[in-house]
């Protein structure tokens, strides 16, 4: 198998993917835009250093993440599966091996919800891409992502999107040591609004 630190193209191919993704996602996407991608890299920079993960996983890592939401730039709808043909489409020309584009679509695949990670780095990935459920301001981030369901005609309340939210948390749970450690107080304060919010109901 190819080694991470035999491809020369890594530095190259995640440049060229954020200024894609800067230039071309659509300006309906209020929250799955370049900002969004941009913290999830930082968050799972920050997790994979905690994780002690090797320099070289995390430049797959890095991948990964600059391509988790390419597929929006085509498809809101299966935008993981787009996503991943984006990579094998592009991978290869930055001297990519096969089993690495494998690993890296694996990583973009395990954001899916419900999350189902198998690995450390699809653990890594899951957290990171959540990351702000666990920070100050979650709430003005899940007001940009109700924004966008509306512009995308999913979601048209906020009584709707606030039940949805509280279906989602009430199943949610994160995966690597850091998250659980730094983000999940937060979350469940985040949580514990929202039910207020409804009278205390969750039906």
């Amino acid at each position: 198998m190819t080694q991470a630190h035999e491809i020369p193209g890594f530095a190259a191919v995640e440049k060229y993917m954020l200024n894609n993704l800067a230039a071309n996602l659509s300006p309906k996407l209020s929250y799955h835009n370049i900002q969004h991608t941009n913290n999830v890299m930082d968050a799972a920079m920050q997790i994979a250093a905690s994780e002690n993960i090797s320099e070289e996983e995390r430049k797959i890592l890095r991948i990964a993440v600059a391509f988790h939401d390419s597929g929006f730039l085509y498809s809101y709808d299966l935008h993981e599966e787009k996503g991943c043909e984006l990579v094998k489409e592009i991978l290869p020309k930055y001297g990519f091996s096969p089993q690495l584009i494998k690993l890296v679509c694996q990583l973009i695949m395990a954001t899916q919800t419900p999350q189902k990670p198998k690995t450390i780095l699809e653990c890594i990935i899951c957290d990171a891409d959540l990351d702000y459920l666990g920070r100050e301001g979650a709430e003005a981030m899940a007001d940009k992502l109700f924004d966008e369901l509306k512009q995308y005609s999913i979601l048209s309340t906020k009584d709707e999107w606030i039940k949805r939210q509280i279906q989602f948390l009430s199943a949610h749970h994160y995966f690597t040591t850091f998250s659980i450690k730094n983000r999940e107080s937060k979350k469940q304060k985040y949580f514990s609004m929202l039910i207020h919010k409804t009278g205390g109901s969750i039906s």
